[in-house]
């Protein structure tokens, strides 16, 4: 059994390679274009070349982990200023519709009761 590690191990990396390659979008690709790294990972996976090439060379670079690189997205809505502005506008939005109806209730007492003394 021990035998077919070598072979099992190159095959998951060949598949693994392929898979990665084919959900990689195009624009992040890099040094050659997409279908280029497919046929390239499928011709050489056996040997190995065409997996190690396209991790080293094709595959784009993830950013820098903890500290490395910029937050590009927000973590929680309360972070997001668009988010918190947008909370702002809604609840302006509520409060001029509340006091709308509170002047028009108002208006319409105010004429029910002219209503009633005339």
């Amino acid at each position: 059994m021990l035998r077919y590690l070598p072979f099992l191990l190159v095959l998951a990396l060949w598949i693994y390679a392929f898979i990665d390659c084919l959900h990689t979008p195009e624009k992040e690709v890099r040094n050659l274009p997409k279908v280029a790294w497919v046929i390239i990972v499928l011709l050489f996976g056996q040997v190995l070349i065409g997996p190690v090439a396209w991790f080293v060379a094709g595959r784009p670079r993830k950013a820098a982990g903890y500290g490395g690189g910029r937050r590009t997205e927000w973590v929680a809505p309360d972070d997001n200023p668009e988010f918190l502005q947008s909370l702002k506008k809604d609840e302006t939005a509520k409060k001029d519709e509340s006091a709308k109806d509170e002047k028009k209730s108002l208006r319409d007492e105010k004429k029910d009761k002219d209503d009633e003394e005339a």
